[in-house]
């Protein structure tokens, strides 16, 4: 049976050992699959999307390590009005190669996308991305396709949706053979989709200091759009960076050089968000070493200032990998990864809960 446990509805968070002020808006945390959930041990990195009707449908790749040789894209969902997650079942996999970072998400016309990687070598620069789609809310899934052939090309995060009707979907080239060491070319890159054409079109490359990778991305303005990015290089002590900016004047066509930002970055994931508000909601790990805290910061002015910031999750250990959406209820959900990578666990709170916690 699904392994899944109730929401935490507090007034007073105990959220990992950590308690926060009694005065705090709630921030809602839920265990939603770990070690005992039969997927493999690894867990790592997830995906939500909400679906036409109000489920919920969670992505991630499991098997026995981030490196192993059989790993395996799962899905799960979460009817509306349900507590409890469905059996994660098998929805991408090969009998010759690797997954990994699935990323789901249901756009306008009610199709499904699912993106992942294909790992054909040893490390991540030797991968591509592939893809399927779901005509019925992600029930039953296409045969899978290629939307990036070159070798190292990578996603992360969920494509968006421009004013102008397109889609927009960041991707990276990760360079190197070092499992540990992306090298300082590694580059940010996104596609643009036209719905009415079905064609994809390459934007330039956007590279950087120590180079960059899993830009999350907002359009803030009609064609003009803000990424922030996951910083390159390795996890040693004295190889540290923040996080990368670039943007776009042209609706993802074209993109500025990568430039350093306030935000510290241990080589882990961020996520970006455009709230229905048009307020920017920003997730990170506030720290130059380690993936603790998960930090939640809010933009009022366009990605100009970040003023409003609460911890997700703090304390001993790590949590990171975030990925969030907003709902039709307003709600925001985060879902991320903990206990080495063998744990998912999602963050439900509203907006409130960051602007005056």
């Amino acid at each position: 049976a699904p392994h899944s446990h109730p929401m935490f509805r507090l007034s007073v968070l105990v959220l990992l050992g950590t308690l926060l002020p009694a005065a705090a808006q709630p921030i809602h945390i839920e265990r939603v699959f770990g070690p005992e959930t039969p997927t493999g041990k690894y867990k790592h990195p997830s995906s939500i999307t909400e679906l036409k009707g109000g489920d919920l449908f969670l992505a991630y790749y499991g098997g026995a390590g981030e490196y192993a040789t059989e790993t395996r894209v799962f899905g799960s969902r979460l009817k509306r009005g349900s507590r409890s997650w469905s059996k994660p079942t098998p929805i991408a996999s090969s009998p010759f190669y690797s997954m990994g970072n699935p990323v789901v998400w249901q756009a306008p016309d009610h199709t499904v996308w699912l993106f992942y990687v294909v790992r054909p070598g040893a490390t991540w620069s030797t991968s591509r991305v592939a893809a399927k789609i779901s005509r019925d809310n992600a029930r039953t899934w296409s045969d899978s396709f290629v939307v990036a052939w070159e070798a190292g090309m990578m996603v992360r995060s969920r494509p968006i949706t421009l004013a102008d009707g397109a889609y927009l979907l960041p991707l990276y080239h990760e360079t190197g053979n070092d499992p540990d060491r992306t090298a300082p070319d590694t580059c940010s890159l996104f596609l643009r989709f036209d719905p009415a054409t079905r064609t994809w079109t390459e934007s330039n490359r956007v590279y950087s200091r120590m180079g960059n990778l899993q830009a999350g991305v907002a359009e803030i303005a009609p064609g003009h759009l803000l990424a922030l990015c996951r910083r390159g290089g390795d996890y040693e002590p004295g190889d540290d960076g923040p996080v990368v900016r670039t943007e776009s004047h042209d609706g993802g066509r074209t993109w500025s050089p990568g430039v350093d930002t306030e935000f510290p970055n241990p080589n882990a994931s961020v996520d970006l968000l455009r709230l229905r508000n048009g307020h920017l909601l920003f997730l990170f790990n506030d720290s130059p070493t380690e993936r603790t805290p998960l930090t939640a910061a809010i933009s009022t002015d366009a990605g100009r200032t970040w003023p409003h910031r609460r911890n997700l999750a703090e304390g001993p250990g790590d949590f990171a990998y975030p990925t969030a959406i907003q709902t039709s209820d307003g709600r925001i959900h985060v879902t991320f990864t903990s206990d080495e990578r063998t744990v998912i666990r999602r963050a439900v709170f509203s907006e409130e809960a960051i602007l005056n916690p």
